[in-house]
């Protein structure tokens, strides 16, 4: 499938021996494109080195953190600042509030935030808040939005669940699945009908703002606004997931592109968001916030315990401030031409290949998805019908031609700061064969 990596591939035989599937997260494993998964040991600019010492133009960017490129001197220098102070205090510092502040001035919608330490972490804190504000048990998500592996949240769910064709997970009990009402996405009379059911006992609806754990899906005209709606009149929390999107997709996160745009002809304000990724810069760091009449029923001014030893960690802050601080609005344009040039580029390699699809879009992120012109991908039924047996030759093409994607179809594709003319024309010139090997795959 593909050339010869034997650093590569002993690393991967040692960490099998050692580690579940020899990785910490599941799609690492390249279990849906099959090969050997590179293992990386530097990266730079645009570009990652694996350990055989292969160059690679970078289409993940760590899932999103990177987003000024990688190793940006700003940020490093930062963190190497932060590093000599020292590691962990168990204390707060002086870079929590300056982080909380820029969040705060990107994103009105947070008067209050609380950091914590992954996007997992802050999902599952935004759900038992809801619980704790409302009074109520019951949570709604939408099937292929992918919260975190948190228990309640992982009926249905996309990303490495999706990747690997599981229904749900083992080891989630049943009283626990039972508080999670799961809707298809995008259906708003799905959502009408299940609050005329079950109103009453609603805590909350958590969504992704643009979801991209099933691949790309783009939110139907007035979805979003629809959901903020109706959990207004029920007095339910509407929860924004923005782990992926937030301060990636724009300088305000998705939100900012469209309920929160100051053109925005019918503004929608989400009750609570989270946070991820780019907002540790690289480091493990994510938030939730919103109204402050909500975060404020978090211990210590409230019943709604959470904690965390190492929340709000000061290496990790200075990652945050100095990525935030250096992700101009400037350098979303930039972002979003790149993207736009991508997209276009990999459709007219595919049209030219013959190889029916849609490209699916959420800000500067979007996906392929294969076999889907006709209709395009608008929830996860639609996903999960796309041919995507396609994905796994078209990705290998890219991985021999030095360009790493996403290792699953369900995943999205990231550009940076750091994708100049010489990255960007690699990954081009890598794209026609890549479509011949998907329009050549069999089922």
């Amino acid at each position: 499938m593909t050339s010869s990596s034997p650093r590569n591939e002993e690393l991967f035989d040692r960490a099998r021996q050692l580690m579940p599937g020899g990785v910490n997260s599941p799609v690492r494993a390249f279990g849906s494109v099959g090969g050997t998964p590179r293992f990386m040991v530097s990266a730079k600019g645009a570009y990652l080195t694996d350990a055989d010492g292969k160059e690679y133009v970078d289409l993940v960017c760590s899932w999103g953190p990177a987003l000024l490129g990688h190793a940006h001197p700003a940020v490093l220098d930062a963190v190497h600042a932060a590093v000599d102070r020292g590691l962990s205090f168990g204390a707060s510092t002086p870079d929590e509030a300056n982080l909380a502040e820029i969040v705060k001035e990107r994103v009105p919608a947070v008067e209050r935030l609380r950091m914590v330490s992954t996007g997992t972490e802050a999902t599952m804190t935004a759900v038992r808040l809801a619980r704790g504000f409302t009074g109520r048990n019951l949570i709604i998500k939408f099937a292929g939005c992918y919260h975190g592996h948190l228990d309640g949240l992982l009926a249905s769910a996309g990303s490495g669940v999706a990747t690997l064709a599981l229904p749900g997970s083992a080891g989630v009990t049943a009283a626990t699945a039972a508080e999670t009402l799961v809707l298809p996405y995008n259906d708003l009379t799905a959502v009408k009908e299940a609050f005329a059911t079950h109103g009453q006992d609603i805590a909350a609806v958590i969504t992704e703002a643009a979801p991209a754990n099933m691949g790309v899906v783009t939110p139907g005209e007035g979805f979003n606004l629809g959901l903020s709606r109706i959990t207004r009149e029920y007095g339910a929390l509407l929860i924004v997931d923005e782990v992926l999107t937030g301060f990636r997709t724009g300088y305000s996160g998705y939100w900012g592109l469209t309920g929160g745009a100051p053109d925005a002809a019918e503004p929608w304000t989400p009750d609570l968001l989270t946070f991820g990724k780019v907002i540790g810069g690289g480091m493990p760091t994510a938030a939730l916030g919103g109204r402050a009449d909500v975060m404020d029923h978090l211990a210590p001014t409230g019943p709604v315990y959470q904690a965390g030893t190492l929340s709000g960690n000061p290496v990790a802050m200075a990652a945050g401030v100095a990525t935030l601080t250096h992700a101009t609005r400037d350098v979303y344009s930039y972002i979003d031409v790149r993207s736009l040039e991508l997209s276009s580029a990999l459709s007219s390699a595919l049209d030219a290949a013959g190889v029916d699809h849609s490209i699916q879009f959420a800000g500067n992120l979007f996906s392929v998805a294969f076999g889907t012109s006709a209709r395009g991908v608008h929830d996860y039924a639609d996903a999960q019908a796309q041919e995507a047996f396609r994905y796994a030759p078209f990705f290998h093409s890219m991985l021999e031609s030095g360009v790493y994607l996403p290792p699953s179809v369900f995943e999205a594709w990231f550009l940076s700061a750091a994708h100049d003319d010489a990255a960007m024309n690699r990954i081009f010139d890598a794209l026609p064969a890549a479509a011949e090997a998907a329009a050549a795959a069999q089922a």
